[in-house]
């Protein structure tokens, strides 16, 4: 369970997120701000635990593409998008990407704080174990089906020469592949790369 009730605010109204934090601390949350969903996406994968409120009207990147931008890198934090008035379209979307909810602006403080509630209930009725295997799973995604083939052969404990025997390839494409697969699940070593694995499942009686 979370104990720090931590939310993302991503606005590119500045006086939004002003107000909006002000009364969110005062209810007893910490805040952290973001001008716009490009900056948050910057630092989501380092993020803290926590819940994510998200405009949708924003430049460079509208709140619907952020959130399908988490989805990809299996970032799973409970969203709540903030709606223009009366734009069902947008929040239907938004909930069938897997948003917890939507608050239509101008929003009242008590719907807010309701579903703040449910997000975090969400947040809470999830181990942490639920959380990294989400991400190490995101991560896996990001491999191309070579890449994978490589990684199943790490996963297996072969060298890179058995891996290129096994896949019939040379072995300096193997390390091209490896590099590569270390790069996109940013992991510097070979056991930060078989914990990511096995957190996704991979080797655990279960295909790559």
């Amino acid at each position: 369970m979370s104990e720090t009730r931590l939310i993302h605010l991503v606005d590119d109204d500045e006086a939004v997120r002003h107000s909006a934090s002000f009364m969110l601390r005062h209810a007893g949350f910490t805040v952290k701000t973001y001008a716009d969903g490009v900056i948050f996406l910057e630092s989501a994968q380092q993020a803290e635990l926590g819940c994510i409120l998200l405009d949708v009207q924003m430049p460079h990147m509208d709140g619907l593409e952020v959130q399908q931008r988490l989805n990809d890198l299996g970032i799973s934090l409970p969203v709540i998008v903030l709606t223009g008035h009366g734009d069902v379209e947008v929040a239907v979307k938004a909930m069938k990407a897997g948003a917890v909810d939507f608050v239509e602006k101008p929003y009242e403080k008590q719907m807010l704080l309701a579903a703040l509630t449910r997000a975090f209930e969400r947040l809470d009725a999830r181990s942490h174990k639920d959380v990294l295997t989400d991400e190490a799973k995101g991560r896996i995604e990001r491999l191309t089906p070579r890449e994978r083939d490589v990684l199943g052969g790490l996963v297996d404990g072969f060298t890179n020469k058995m891996i290129a025997e096994t896949l019939d390839i040379s072995p300096r494409t193997v390390e091209i592949h490896r590099a590569n697969l270390m790069e996109k699940l940013d992991a510097p070593s070979l056991s930060s790369v078989l914990r990511i694995a096995f957190a996704a499942g991979v080797g655990m009686d279960s295909a790559v």
